[in-house]
C-alpha cells in the first residue's frame, strides 16, 4: 500500500521517516519530496508497504501523531489523476 504523509519536520530524512513506519512492519519504500530547485523537503513524503494490514495499523497508529514536534497526517495515498 502507498500512505502519503504530510507535515513532516523538515530536517528529517528519508531514513527517518522509514524508521518511524518500520515499527509497524516491513517498508518497501519511504521517500521525501524535495523541492526541485532548493533540494529542501517539501513538507510531506510517501511510505510503501508491502502488508495492507501493517500498513493500515499505521495509517491509524501515526495519523495526528507527533513527531519531532509536528503533528503528522497520515492516509492512504491515491493515483493522480
Amino acid at each position: 500500500m502507498n500512505i502519503f504523509v504530510s507535515n513532516l519536520p523538515f530536517n528529517m530524512s528519508d531514513a527517518q521517516l522509514e524508521e518511524v513506519f518500520a515499527d509497524f512492519g516491513d517498508v518497501d519504500s519511504a521517500k521525501i519530496i524535495k523541492d526541485k530547485v532548493t533540494g529542501k523537503s517539501r513538507g510531506f513524503g510517501f511510505v510503501e508497504m508491502p502488508d495492507d494490514e501493517e500498513a493500515n495499523q499505521a495509517i491509524q497508529s501515526l495519523d495526528n501523531a507527533e513527531v519531532s514536534g509536528r503533528v503528522l497526517k497520515v492516509k492512504k495515498a491515491h493515483p493522480r489523476q
